[in-house]
């Protein structure tokens, strides 16, 4: 069985082509995907050559973590049968081709535990059921703040803020600095970094990836207070170690979603708490993928690109 799927064969090296899937067995499922998601953070570093060495990756891989589509065959001991809607993080089922992430292809081969269940009414939303767990693994748990000061306002950021709002807490202010990401804010403020005096926030979530903008973060802390970094870095990060020490400052690495966020999530999405609603603002067929991963990568108006497979081979 083959399948048309995005193939990176190098740094900048993208194209739409078919690769065969190894043949599913017990426990799995066979997932017709509808629409996946362009990631502009790991993604674009595996696209660029940036990406640091990481477990499992190697060229030619097919990229992507945001795939949405519906069952077509199902083991009978899953539990889930042919016409059910699922999302699926990616897969590691291709024969010849790296699977670290995996979900840009119309047709699937993964274990029944790693999908989760969403209705079909989401349509390409559904897609970005990682990304919204993502935000929720960086706010959720024991011993966590939410933010008061979000920095960057991509889907990312804006999840941040809308999960912060959701959870009954004070209305954060989010940092842009571009003209074009400044609009579609529900509920909270965006404004430029010099344009906020404020010099005591209590939890600075960054979601803008840029490691350069440290220093400037923990000099807008109280006392006490954290900075936790929810983008992805290929570069080291460093700060001067005196402001630090003064504020006596705190620095947070947020991971990507864990299995129970993916749950949680959906639940917020399901009772109305969390809108996905004007997150994706492109959406292409899957036959244009290479222009679609350049314009997700260069155009900074693109928040969020899908790849429609309606038609794919």
């Amino acid at each position: 069985m083959d399948t048309a799927a995005v193939l990176l064969n190098g740094p900048r090296d993208l194209h739409l082509g078919t690769v065969p899937l190894t043949a599913p067995g017990s426990g799995d499922l066979v997932v017709r995907i509808d629409h996946s998601g362009i990631s502009t953070g790991t993604e674009k570093l595996f696209y660029t050559g940036q990406m640091p060495p990481f477990p499992g990756m190697g060229y030619p891989l097919v990229p992507g973590y945001e795939a949405a589509g519906e069952i077509v065959e199902a083991d009978p001991a899953t539990g889930y049968r042919p016409g059910q809607h699922v999302f699926v993080p990616g897969a590691n089922c291709f024969d010849g081709a790296f699977g670290l992430f995996g979900g840009a292809a119309h047709l699937l081969v993964t274990q029944a535990d790693r999908v989760t269940p969403i209705d079909a009414g989401w349509g390409a939303e559904g897609a970005l059921l990682a990304l919204a767990a993502t935000a929720r693994h960086a706010m959720a748990g024991l011993d966590k703040r939410v933010p008061d000061l979000i920095v960057g306002h991509g889907v990312l950021g804006r999840l941040l803020a809308r999960l912060t709002i959701a959870a009954g807490a004070p209305a954060p202010t989010v940092w842009e600095i571009s003209k074009s990401r400044s609009t579609g804010a529900e509920g909270y403020e965006v404004v430029r970094p010099e344009d906020d005096p404020k010099r005591d926030y209590r939890s600075i979530y960054d979601a803008s990836g840029n490691a350069g903008i440290l220093n400037d973060l923990i000099g807008r802390l109280e006392k006490g207070g954290e900075v936790v970094l929810a983008g992805f870095y290929p570069e080291g990060l460093s700060f001067a170690f005196p402001p630090a020490f003064m504020k006596e400052a705190r620095l947070r690495v947020a991971a990507e979603w864990a299995r129970e966020d993916l749950a949680a999530t959906r639940a917020l999405v399901e009772s109305g708490a969390l809108s996905l609603a004007g997150l994706i603002t492109h959406e292409v067929p899957a036959g244009q993928a290479e222009t679609a991963y350049r314009t997700a990568f260069e155009d900074e108006s693109c928040l969020k690109m899908i790849l429609n497979w309606e038609d794919a081979a």
